[in-house]
């Protein structure tokens, strides 16, 4: 059965993970040293390792075997956990289990020693979608916790968790992937399968994914489904974008104050089922690039070099810095 990308590449240890480097160092160094928190809570947006790296802590404080504080895989306790079946290791998604009576359920079996491992781990996702009264339920748990027992909280927004839950946790903040970062990972997934995916493919789906990994691999996975060869055009029909000449003429369009020519080109747009949505956003990172160009130069715009660069910097000279953030300020809020 074909299994998604973004499932195949999760990482099993924390020499797999890639970024995050000072979480992935001190939790290495915790698992070594035996100094294991009884609550942690992972924050960041979507697909930046929270939830892989929950489980790879919930897999390596149990392992028998740890390498340098990497789970070592072939353990009993690390091919139990691996496979879901293990009673020591639970996930919960509070999107879906979000009342109080759900989490009590979940609390009764926190007096219960784990069978196998050292510790009994509980995962809980999405921990800011609990009620009030879930989260006073958890943190009577919290406070006086039994010797074997680890919380590892998940979120994506830490603003809506109550101070309480926060003082109790080590709080560890996942940061947005580089374009590099995400490249990278592409590329070796993009070559395991054979395919060919150009460079600029690369980049327009690193773009698209704007700092998450599951993102970037599920956008690469569904370029894939149309063939093993990417090109950027591909993408930008996969993803409903317009291509770079096409923004480069709307925002000469814009730079002539040729208010016809700009809807004519959005109507050449939609009648080509181009998403409207994707092109705001292009067009906003278009016209963040062209400041950039505009104000360090063409060396200095961001991702860009050689003649990509230099057509910013020419196109930048017909716009005064004070409209370029003028438009990129429209856009913005457009987009939102």
């Amino acid at each position: 059965m074909y299994q998604a990308l973004y499932r195949v590449w999760r990482p099993k240890t924390f020499s797999d993970m890639v970024g995050q480097e000072a979480i992935v160092r001190t939790l290495r160094n915790q698992v070594v040293t035996g100094h294991i928190a009884h609550a942690y809570l992972f924050c960041g947006s979507r697909g930046t390792g929270k939830t892989s790296a929950a489980k790879i802590m919930a897999r390596a404080i149990n392992c028998l075997n740890p390498h340098n504080g990497d789970p070592c895989g072939e353990c009993e306790s690390c091919k139990t956990i691996g496979s879901d079946a293990s009673f020591d290791v639970y996930e919960m998604d509070a999107a879906s289990n979000s009342r109080v009576e759900e989490i009590r359920e979940l609390l009764d079996k926190v007096d219960y020693p784990p069978q196998f491992g050292k510790y009994k781990v509980y995962i809980i996702d999405e921990v800011h979608m609990l009620s009030n009264a879930a989260f006073n339920a958890l943190l009577k748990t919290l406070e006086e916790p039994p010797a074997y027992m680890v919380f590892i909280l998940a979120t994506t927004e830490p603003q809506k968790l109550p101070a309480t839950i926060l003082s109790r946790c080590q709080r560890f903040d996942f940061g947005r992937f580089t374009e590099q970062e995400l490249i990278g990972r592409m590329r070796a997934a993009a070559e395991s399968l054979g395919a060919k995916v150009t460079d600029e493919a690369f980049a327009l789906i690193a773009q698209s994914a704007e700092g998450g990994m599951r993102d970037a691999l599920s956008l690469l996975d569904m370029c894939l489904g149309a063939g093993r060869e990417v090109t950027e055009d591909s993408v930008r029909l996969a993803l409903g974008a317009a291509d770079k000449g096409f923004l480069f003429s709307f925002a000469g369009a814009i730079a002539e104050n040729d208010g016809g020519e700009a809807l004519r080109m959005i109507d050449e747009l939609m009648l080509k089922g181009r998403d409207v949505q994707v092109f705001i956003k292009d067009m906003s990172r278009h016209f963040r690039l062209l400041l950039a160009a505009k104000l360090c130069g063409a060396d200095a715009v961001p991702g860009l070099s050689g003649e990509n660069a230099q057509r910013y910097s020419e196109q930048a000279k017909a716009f005064t810095a004070e409209r370029l953030l003028r438009v990129a300020d429209l856009l913005m809020h457009a987009e939102a």
